[in-house]
């Protein structure tokens, strides 16, 4: 039987929108839109005969229901919508009385437009509302009314918040998980399963792995994290903009990332008869715990994380156990002096160990975060609303004002993005009052669509913009010339309008979505009225004013564009992170000696590296959200982005390791072991702090460091003479060392990954 042309192009549609549109929720945003738009409209126009309440109600749904989509549990999102419906009655009270006078418009929309740009910087709920907000207060602002009018305006934008709020709910709700959740359980089950099976055949238990079964579940381990890394890359904004539990979310990506790399460096190799620890290998299983509990509550954040809880704890446990067991092996296995053979074994001997520590870490890492993210998922409302920090301070406007001053320098992109949005609406106020364009708010939508992050690609959305427009303006004036006297078809015509409008953007271009919103434009300012033609041939020039003030603004408050922000943010995030490792390995120096150092210093440096490397995301964010072709590599970029979790994660593990040392110092020189520490940490830091030097433009990238034999051996001499007592017993300091040198070459066997990544990206 052969299949109906019509027929098989319906059938194609779900598997296309799939393939484009992934987690279809630009589909159901559209969807939403298209029912409830036409709807209000046709109430407030047609049966109240309100025009003015009409307009709003058509606007305000198609802001509340296309520009916003706010997540978390149903309760959240509600609310969410109710407080957006309020501030929305607010901004247009705002600019209803501010358009009266011209400097007061252009004064206030600047004003307001940096406010709420720059305050989606404290919460994922103001962050994801931005756009609807700057709508609230450019439709009215845009155009000068009697005061009498306040109340139909009202009205309309009352109406379509009600509407909103219900749609949400009622109308194909979202899943309430992040879309970046499902793959990192994934990634987390198929590393606890890499784990098991490689401690199954370091513990020579042949009957429960392989080698082939290693190397199965480490190429499905790897699988699983290339997958959490295309999800991200694929992801076109922030999931959950800028809150705790987004912000965790985003770090999870990296540090599984690099998990991902740590245990397929610590794979068992392929021998018959592997080195046994039963320490290291307790350690891996129950790290293995720890991410299957990681992953049940990335499935589930609303469940109770005591389980993940309890895992970690034992995680710990047995990191402790190793280091004891480690201890105690050394009266026994240590050698008399000179026997330089047998340190070099000695050391050997607890490489196993050691990567099982390195593993745990990484693990402990990765579950904290997991369980902030969850912590953040069940917040009350209001501290949802002003992102305060499970565990931070417990005002949340305190919390709120250190994210907003955080980001108040003048290396910020978040600064950057709203004075550059504020001061191009503001522009683009000015201009319409002064021209008096027909439906001048469209001027400032043109502005605030094509303003980007850079000039390059604020000039390139420009064109696309306008040629969007052109394209949407013929194929409007080509249907209202075809519909002449039957205005009536305009009503059906409505719905799909909205409907494309709404899909284009996300699945086909900015350029198609430009398009698709002219023609709906054109259908909304021609309902119940004589089709005219002419309307959408003023769409372009209003469009053009927005992309002349567009290109204006972006050439002339950030020429240099997103990418140079990148490899500033980048640069910084390697002075901190290396200046951290630095000061964590001086720490180990001071607990070696007879006047330990506090630990003050490094737990500064660390939450310094923490708000570099926040910085960092914010910039690399608005990189892949960026519209156009990338003048930079997304491999690369993303290969140093990830590099910074490495260093981080070294210097936290070194500062950790030295932490939990309850060794006495016993009298014991150990000058030259110390300067084994700072020679190594030197090198190391000095490799990263150089790089910095060339991601920020300043001078070539530096090769990568090879191997430091005479180092090496110069450990093993400070191991032999300064880490023992005249009756041959050493301590565990001895491991400690030698745990913080596996560390550093820890962070050096990074620098050819990231010296190739920096090259190839044109650094330096």
């Amino acid at each position: 039987m052969r299949a109906v042309p019509g027929f098989s192009l319906l059938g194609r549609v779900p598997a296309w929108l799939r393939a484009h549109d992934p987690e279809l929720a630009a589909t159901r945003r559209a969807v939403r839109a298209a029912l409830v738009m036409p709807a209000l409209f046709a109430l407030c126009g047609q049966v109240l005969d309100a025009p003015v309440m009409a307009l709003y109600a058509a606007f305000g749904s198609l802001s509340m229901l296309l520009f916003v989509d706010f997540t978390g549990p149903m309760v959240q999102r509600l609310r969410a919508h109710v407080g957006l419906g309020v501030a929305w009655l607010l901004f247009i009270c705002l600019g209803t009385f501010a358009a009266r006078v011209t400097w007061v418009a252009v004064a206030g929309t600047v004003i307001v437009g940096f406010l709420v740009l720059f305050s989606g910087v404290v919460s994922s709920v103001l962050a994801g509302a931005s756009t609807a907000l700057l709508l609230a207060f450019v439709l009215p602002v845009s155009t000068s009314a009697p005061v009498s009018e306040l109340p139909a305006r009202l009205a309309g934008a009352g109406l379509a918040s009600v509407a909103a709020t219900l749609a949400i709910s009622l109308l194909w709700p979202r899943p309430t998980t992040d879309p970046l959740s499902a793959p990192a359980a994934r990634a987390c089950r198929a590393a606890a399963a890499q784990l098991r099976t490689d401690a199954s055949w370091l513990a020579h238990d042949h009957g429960a792995a392989s080698v082939h079964a290693c190397r199965e579940t480490a190429a499905r381990a790897a699988d699983a994290a290339t997958d959490l890394r295309r999800a991200f890359a694929a992801t076109p904004y922030r999931p959950t903009g800028l809150s705790t539990s987004s912000r965790a979310l985003v770090r999870l990506v990296d540090e599984l990332t690099w998990l991902s790399t740590i245990v397929a460096d610590s794979a068992p190799p392929a021998v018959e008869h592997p080195m046994c620890d039963p320490e290291a290998h307790a350690v891996r299983r129950a790290a293995a715990v720890v991410l299957e509990r990681t992953a049940d509550l990335l499935d589930t954040s609303q469940q109770s994380p005591e389980a993940l809880r309890t895992a970690m704890t034992g995680l710990r446990a047995a990191m402790a156990g190793m280091e004891l067991g480690a201890t105690a092996r050394l009266p026994v296995s240590l050698p008399r002096p000179g026997a330089q053979a047998d340190v070099h074994a000695f050391i050997g001997a607890l490489d196993l160990s050691f990567r099982a520590q390195e593993l745990g870490f990484a693990t402990l890492q990765i579950a904290g975060n997991v369980d902030l993210a969850a912590a953040a998922e069940r917040r009350s409302w209001p501290e949802r609303l002003l992102g305060l920090e499970p565990g931070g301070p417990a005002r949340p406007l305190a919390s709120a004002r250190e994210r907003a001053v955080a980001h108040l320098r003048p290396g910020s992109v978040w600064l950057h993005n709203s004075l550059r949005g504020a001061v191009g609406l503001g522009i683009a106020v000015g201009l319409v009052k002064a021209t008096d364009v027909q439906h001048s708010f469209w001027v400032l939508l043109g502005t605030l669509s094509v303003l980007r992050s850079n000039a390059l690609n604020t000039g390139q959305n420009a064109v696309r913009a306008l040629g969007g427009t052109i394209v949407g303006s013929v194929v409007g004036a080509v249907l209202l010339q075809l519909i002449t006297h039957h205005g009536t078809a305009l009503w059906f015509l409505l719905p799909l309008a909205v409907l494309i409008a709404g899909i284009a953007p996300a699945a086909v271009s900015f350029a198609a979505g430009q398009a698709a919103f002219t023609l709906t434009l054109a259908i909304l300012f021609n309902i119940g009225k004589q089709p005219d033609w002419h309307i959408v041939l003023l769409r372009i020039q209003d469009i053009a004013l927005g992309c002349a003030v567009s290109v204006l603004v972006g050439l002339f408050l950030w020429p240099r564009g997103a990418a140079a922000a990148v490899h500033r943010a980048l640069a910084e995030a390697y002075t901190d992170s290396a200046r951290y490792l630095a000061g964590a390995v001086e720490y180990a120096v001071g607990r070696c000696g007879t006047h330990p150092s506090p630990a003050g210093a490094p737990l500064t440096q660390s939450r310094e590296a923490a708000a570099a490397a926040r910085r960092l995301d914010d910039a690399f964010r608005g990189f892949l959200a960026e519209r156009g072709a990338k003048p930079l590599s997304l491999a690369d970029m993303t290969t140093l982005v990830t590099g910074i979790v490495g260093l981080r994660l070294a210097a936290d593990a070194v500062l950790g390791l030295w932490q939990r040392s309850r060794e006495r110092h016993a009298g014991t020189d150990r000058a030259e072991a110390r300067l084994v520490l700072q020679g190594a940490a030197g090198r190391v830091t000095g490799w990263y702090a150089d790089l910095a030097v060339s991601l920020a433009g300043h001078a070539a990238v530096r090769d990568p460091m090879p191997r430091h034999p005479v180092g090496e051996a110069t450990l093993v001499a400070s191991l032999d003479r300064d880490l023992r007592d005249d009756d041959g017993r050493a301590s565990d300091t001895a491991v400690r060392i030698i745990w913080t040198v596996d560390h550093l070459n820890a962070a050096r066997r990074l620098q050819p990954t990231l010296a190739a990544a920096a090259r190839s990206d044109g650094a330096g």
